[in-house]
């Protein structure tokens, strides 16, 4: 669904002015927007998945480890698709306020896509570079939205999302570099001009939520700190968004209505989007990736 037809419906999450602003913006930050109870269920639903990856000793599908990570010490980078590790996380993707909140801003009848929990562990956890999120994950139209929830309190020091204000407005950057390399990232000598203006550094309270439109330029800072920084990401699109790539983080509820009804037509932006490598081959991950880019402009 264009963002013209997302206006004519009410909103029931949030307020019509917030909703102005994330079209504004490409971003949102809704501070304790989730209760203590959800907290608890998906606090809980993490340390299980932490206790399970303690025999694991290398990447998998479902597991991406940090630095350091042992049988006695475990530490994660990022659990795949958690909505399919633990029935609290699709729960909570699927029949919490999250639903209603992505059928606020994608219009009223809203699918699934993808999830992904991103760590970031104290000290170790890394940047992730200025990135947009759409080429990885190209849909018929620009209404897939990532719904972050800060599992526990986010400052500047613990590593948040930032992003660049109205950079959704502009041009798609290629993700691929000169050599037609898949990076995921955009070098910072190509933003434009002034973009340190409009950067934005969105913490919150454990609770809060960061939506993201899936054209705007965004990243995270690294962990600085003594505490952990667990980001819950749910993908959504409105039902008559139709991917034409093969899912990333393929998973058995893409595609699922969480919000209003199944689509009869497709929704056609005409702004086009460049394809990314046939990920049905495999998928590694986003940091190998940028890894690679950085080592090779530190050889060049």
């Amino acid at each position: 669904m264009l963002e013209a037809d997302v206006l004519k419906y009410p909103t029931k999450a949030i307020t019509s002015e917030q909703r102005a602003a994330f079209f504004a913006n490409g971003s949102l930050v809704l501070e304790s927007f989730v209760g203590n109870n959800w907290l608890r269920r998906l606090r809980h639903a993490v340390s299980e998945s932490i206790e399970s990856a303690r025999h694991i000793t290398e990447n998998n599908a479902v597991y991406v480890l940090e630095s350091g990570h042992c049988l006695e010490t475990p530490a994660l980078r990022r659990l795949n698709n958690p909505v399919c590790r633990h029935t609290d996380f699709w729960r909570f993707a699927s029949e919490s306020p999250m639903a209603e909140l992505a059928a606020d801003l994608c219009g009223p009848n809203v699918k699934f896509y993808h999830s992904k929990l991103n760590f970031k562990w104290p000290h170790v956890g890394h940047q992730f570079d200025w990135h947009q999120d759409i080429p990885a994950w190209p849909h018929t139209d620009y209404s897939p939205i990532s719904i972050g929830l800060y599992l526990e309190d986010c400052g500047v020091e613990q590593g948040p999302l930032m992003a660049i204000n109205g950079s959704h407005r502009g041009d798609l950057h290629s993700m691929y570099d000169n050599n037609r390399n898949w990076v995921l990232r955009i070098p910072q000598e190509d933003l434009e001009p002034g973009w340190q203006d409009h950067l934005v550094n969105l913490t919150g309270p454990a609770g809060s939520v960061v939506v993201l439109n899936c054209r705007v330029i965004h990243g995270s800072h690294a962990n600085n700190s003594t505490r952990m920084r667990p980001l819950l990401l749910n993908v959504y699109s409105s039902a008559d968004s139709m991917p034409y790539a093969f899912n990333p983080l393929a998973n058995q509820y893409d595609g699922v209505i969480v919000h209003g009804e199944p689509a009869r037509y497709a929704s056609h932006d005409p702004r086009g989007c460049e394809l990314p490598p046939d990920w049905s081959k495999g998928y590694v991950g986003p940091w190998q990736h940028q890894a690679g880019a950085r080592a090779n402009e530190e050889s060049s």
